[in-house]
């Protein structure tokens, strides 16, 4: 039999590896991936003119920035996110340009990602909208958003991550991770302190540098340091006086002078004002300032931006220096070598089944079980025969609407749908719509969906009534929706109760059905004024395509509920700190009188029992903890501590919990609050497992930040390590000493 000559294999092998390491070497520096990325960017900007350098610096559409054909560097191309990737638009208009196949999968918002409390959901969730992103050729999605949750009227808090800065830094990294692992960049925002839509243009935020530091500031600075952000989207608001696009403190000393980011700084649309600070002020991209495009009598209004030809003219008459426009274009430079010049990156997927499933393991290990008396779920389907779903957001459509993180999708599964889907075949299941909303303006062209209700509210509650007495079990699907004023961009909800009279159909259908389970569809907190009433109530979030076959898998059993509340629910708006001090939403100033104590730091301080808290979330079966320890009674200035606890699943039913860490400061020079979260693991245990679940944490876990100072100090002294299932469920508690 003819074998093959091995050494003449290894001749061709190297010879083709000598010709391209010679097609490599005769590359323009700028085009050699070899290259270090720092010198191909100088290599690239020594290439440039100065019309091209400030072409790059601004937008030349309505969602993209100018690349420099002529050395073959792409053009930039942005897209809305956090939870999906946004339908093209056409060049100069809001409005969809009508392609037939940008249909994307809708994926969960990123409250009910936080809800999982597990860093692996947040890893598959980037991962994933970082692949549809790359396949539609977007190199940039903007997202995700970090904005902390001061308040439950903020109209977009359903696009961030909750009220704990260290939960919200953890499930960020990841996050990014998986985006840019896609080569595309994730676009964190809206840095910083853009916590409320109220004014969001014109509003001044006062806070001072502790709370800044310690509460507003730290997801972002895990962004950057440890997940490696390329890109940060500057916010809307004020801070001591300057728009934060455009912002000295934020934007040069804290982003790249404490944090050494060496990403790309992008305006939020039409966040920008003034050329001069825009130049100076830590600004990179400029995007929507005249946000149809055309505008001031200009046939291209891009050219008229503050970083356009205000920027050129102020640059050819030398009153700025090149240097300037030099420091934006490395950095978009760095961005382009990053993602749309790797040629290494994947290719990407788009609205793939695998995506849709993604999704719905997001959605199931988000959704919360907020009360489960006496069992009522999941529901019996061997003893229930008879189904009532009540309540127009169990047919709602959810993926559109909510300002820039609407959705064009290519399918969303209804509450009803999902039900039907999962139970139909085993009990007959009714619907009764129960209440009517206002019907939602289409937004990007998108019809909603809704179907012109014209009978009465009196009519549709009897409906309702009718249909619950006749079945073996409710359930009712509300809560808030994706209109102005509710859980949506642009402006804040006027209040914490539930729309559309919602409160006294759920008090009517618990006196006429006891079997009754409360479905709230929200990315905020909502009142219950009836939470003694029924029985089970779940916060089931905005799920994305696969809303309703989640909540359904949920609701039936076929999964374990196992996520954790990431804020706090008050039982009314004067437990919130920022509605007791009376200050929100300012008037032209917003002082953050609360300081630190945010959410169940607020609770807690003032000894308020929450409506449900922070971390709170129930499961199907039941969890035991037992004596936790440590492996030492001191911690060292330069050590670390490590504390065990076993967690024993005491059901009938494999699970997981979610264990969490708080640290108490004994004595402290300076006021802290009672507990602060500093770790926590989610862990799956089958019927009568025990597993031991260990935190390591050092001293970075016990500071606090000394303004005086500018930097955190950690005061020796005795501290608690507070173990448990919530904020307010504490389990075990270990004492320990700095040193």
């Amino acid at each position: 039999m003819f074998k093959p000559i091995k050494p003449f294999f290894t001749l061709l092998l190297m010879v083709s590896l000598a010709a391209k390491v010679s097609a490599q070497e005769d590359l323009p520096v700028y085009l050699n991936e070899a290259k270090p990325i720092e010198e191909r960017i100088e290599d690239a900007l020594s290439r440039m003119t100065l019309e091209e350098k400030v072409k790059m610096v601004h937008a030349q559409s309505k969602f993209s920035s100018a690349g420099v054909p002529r050395l073959g560097i792409p053009e930039n191309w942005m897209t809305d996110g956090p939870h999906g990737i946004r339908a093209e638009v056409f060049w100069d208009e809001w409005d969809q340009a009508g392609w037939t196949n940008d249909s994307c999968i809708a994926f969960p918002a990123l409250t009910c990602l936080a809800a999982t409390w597990n860093k692996e959901m947040s890893a598959l969730y980037g991962k994933v909208i970082g692949e549809e992103a790359r396949y539609r050729n977007k190199n940039v999605l903007l997202g995700p958003g970090v904005n902390i949750y001061r308040t439950p009227l903020n109209g977009r808090n359903f696009e961030y991550m909750g009220e704990d800065p260290f939960l919200a830094s953890r499930m960020v990294v990841p996050y990014i991770q998986g985006v840019q692992s896609n080569g595309v960049a994730a676009c964190v925002k809206h840095f910083a302190l853009n916590n409320q839509e109220t004014d969001r243009h014109t509003v001044n935020v006062n806070v001072d540098d502790r709370t800044l530091y310690e509460i507003y500031l730290p997801a972002f600075k895990a962004a950057v340091q440890e997940g490696k952000a390329w890109a940060i989207m500057g916010a809307y608001n004020k801070y001591k006086g300057q728009w934060a696009g455009q912002n000295q403190f934020l934007l040069n000393d804290i982003l790249r002078g404490e944090w050494k980011f060496d990403g790309v700084v992008v305006s939020d649309w039409g966040g920008i004002n003034d050329t001069k600070q825009a130049i100076y002020h830590g600004l990179d991209m400029e995007f929507g300032s005249w946000t149809n495009g055309l505008s001031e009598g200009a046939s291209n209004a891009y050219d008229n931006y503050y970083l356009a030809n205000p920027f050129l003219k102020l640059l050819k008459s030398g009153e700025v220096k090149e240097e300037e426009v030099d420091k934006k274009v490395r950095n978009i430079l760095r961005l382009v070598f990053r993602t749309n010049m790797n040629t290494k990156r994947p290719y990407g997927s788009f609205g793939s089944p695998e995506h849709g499933l993604a999704g719905k393991k997001i959605a199931q290990e988000g959704i919360v079980l907020l009360k489960n008396a006496n069992n009522k779920l999941p529901i019996q389907l061997s003893k229930v025969k008879r189904v009532a779903v009540i309540g127009e957001n169990a047919v709602k459509v959810m993926t559109v609407g909510g300002g820039s993180s609407s959705l064009k999708a290519k399918y969303e599964i209804s509450p009803l749908e999902g039900l039907r889907n999962r139970i139909g075949k085993e009990a007959e299941l009714v619907f009764a719509r129960g209440y009517v909303g206002e019907k939602p303006k289409a937004q990007d062209g998108l019809n909603t969906g809704d179907v012109v209700e014209t009978r009465s509210s009196e009519e549709l509650s009897k409906e309702a009534l009718d249909a619950a007495r006749n079945a073996d079990f409710v359930i009712f699907v509300g809560g808030l929706n994706k209109n102005d004023g509710q859980d949506s961009e642009g402006n804040d909800r006027k209040s914490l109760g539930l729309p559309y009279n919602q409160d006294k159909l759920i008090s009517a259908l618990a006196k006429v059905n006891k079997n009754l389970a409360v479905v709230i569809i929200s990315g905020n907190a909502v009142a219950m004024p009836w939470v003694n009433e029924v029985s089970s109530i779940v916060q089931g979030w905005y799920l994305g395509s696969e809303a309703g076959s989640a909540l359904a898998s949920v609701l039936v059993g076929d999964v374990n509920p196992s996520g954790k509340l990431p804020f706090t629910f008050p039982v009314k708006l004067e437990d919130n700190g920022a509605h007791k001090l009376g200050d929100y939403p300012g008037k032209g100033e917003q002082t953050y009188n609360e300081g630190l104590f945010v959410g169940y730091r607020w609770a807690d301080k003032h000894q308020i029992k929450p409506l449900f808290s922070f971390g709170h979330g129930l499961s199907y079966t039941s969890f035991a903890y037992g004596k936790a320890s440590a492996d030492g009674r001191d911690l060292n200035a330069d050590g670390k501590i490590t504390f065990s606890v076993p967690v024993k699943n005491t059901g009938k039913r494999e699970g997981q919990e979610v264990v969490q860490l708080y640290i108490h400061d004994v004595q402290s020079s300076v006021p802290r609050p009672l507990k602060e979260l500093k770790a926590f693991e989610k862990v799956s245990l089958k019927a009568g497992e025990t597993k031991i679940v260990k935190f390591t944490i050092d001293k970075s876990a016990l500071s606090f930040f000394d303004a005086g100072k500018h930097d955190w100090v950690a005061e020796p002294g005795e501290f608690k390590a507070l173990i448990g299932a919530s904020s307010t469920d504490i389990r075990q508690t270990v004492g320990f000493n700095l040193r």
